[in-house]
């Protein structure tokens, strides 16, 4: 599916509010003056509000994508695109990408 490059400016969220960062970008690459991410790079999250254990099983701590581009590359790892599919640990639900950068596409 395209969308547009995820960069490390980019605003990701849990499904409970927390912010995901992550963790390395790719310096070699910018968009709109920042590094872009590709689908190797660890996000961590914070401030999530889903409870831990036994009223929940959260919070959520980290995130992984699963699902990059198909048709771009930078240093050999898919790069993550708006449209990109990811999974919390250890809650098991996905991150939203709420606002990126508009002007670079990929598919």
């Amino acid at each position: 599916m395209p969308g547009f490059l995820l960069h490390a400016g980019a605003t990701v969220l849990c499904a409970h509010a927390g912010q995901a960062t992550p963790t390395v970008p790719f310096p070699r690459v910018m968009v709109s003056g920042q590094p872009i991410v590709t689908l190797s790079t660890p996000y961590v999250i914070a401030g999530c509000t889903m409870p831990p254990p036994t009223a929940g099983n959260g919070p959520c701590v980290s995130g992984q994508w699963l699902m990059g581009a198909t048709r771009i590359l930078a240093g050999g790892a898919p790069v993550l695109l708006q449209s990109s599919t990811s999974i919390c640990a250890p809650t098991g639900i996905p991150m939203m990408v709420v606002a990126t950068q508009a002007r670079v596409l990929g598919v």
